[in-house]
Formats: structure tokens, sequence, C-alpha cells
């Protein structure tokens, strides 16, 4: 059974030596997956997973991890804008718990704005409906990626 937080430092001390982490932007069709790089630096979009069942994606996720191997993970969780929880909230929840045996730290990260964020990079960019649609779940996964270790590496200059 791994760590399953929010709170930025109590995750940070699980990665003493830091490592490759991914992040997740878990919705009810697809799974949106995000990298960094061992020092945390830079998020990149990498791969969007179509549901199916559980046991069927959490394999595949697993094989993704091991392939790239990822030291930690990153879950969206989506608030209201009002910072109160949603069912989507609680699904992202139950969906790390369901991910705690893979052994890996995993920090639940406040993802209100990221869909709206890239949904307006990509406009901005004029890319198309289809191609937002391609694009949207694992550039969300980025974004949440992004967010989080830029959080981690600024609570570690403190």
């Amino acid at each position: 059974m791994s760590l399953v937080t929010a709170d930025r430092p109590t995750f940070r001390a699980a990665l003493p030596q830091g490592g490759r982490l991914i992040g997740l932007d878990v919705g009810t069709k697809t799974i949106g997956l995000a990298l960094c790089d061992a020092g945390w630096s830079i998020a990149s979009p990498a791969h969007t997973i179509n549901r199916t069942k559980f046991t069927r994606d959490k394999l595949a996720l697993a094989d993704f991890i091991a392939q790239q191997q990822v030291k930690g993970i990153v879950i969206g969780l989506p608030f209201n804008l009002d910072g109160s929880e949603s069912p989507r909230s609680q699904s992202s929840r139950a969906f790390a718990g369901n991910l705690a045996d893979l052994g890996l730290p995993i920090l639940l990260w406040d993802e209100r704005w990221s869909t709206q964020a890239v949904t307006r990079t990509l406009l901005e960019a004029d890319a198309s409906r289809a191609r937002r649609d391609v694009l949207i779940d694992k550039m969300a996964a980025s974004y949440i990626l992004q967010g989080a270790i830029d959080g981690l590496v600024a609570g570690m200059e403190h």
C-alpha cells in the first residue's frame, strides 16, 4: 500500500531522491497521461488511455509506469470553482485509492483550471475540434503535472 495525499511536503518526503513522475487527468472516458523528467523541471504530454474496465485500465497504467521508470503519481483532483469537492473529486480520490497497491506515492493535485487552460491554448493555436479532442486529455495531464512539480520544487527552495 502506498501513500495517497494532497499534502506536498508529505509527498515530497516520500521521494527524497526525486525521480520521474506521471500525471493523470482521470476522466470518465479517458485517462490523460503526462511525464516529467527525474529532476522535476518540465512536464510533457505522453499518452491517452481509453477507459474500459478498471482492471484493464490499471494494467495499462502499471505497464506504462514500469516502462517509464516512474517513481510517483500525480492525479488531478477536480474541485468545484468555490473549492468544494464534487462527485468527480470523490471519483478521483477513489481512483487514487485503487492505485495505491502499485506501491508508489500519490499526490492529489487541484486541477480546477486545467481543461479550460488547455482548451484556450489549443483554440489560440487554431487546432481543429478533432485535433483538440485527441490532445486535450494528455495536455490537461501535463498542465496538472507541471503545476505539481512547480509547487514541489518551490517547496524545496524554502
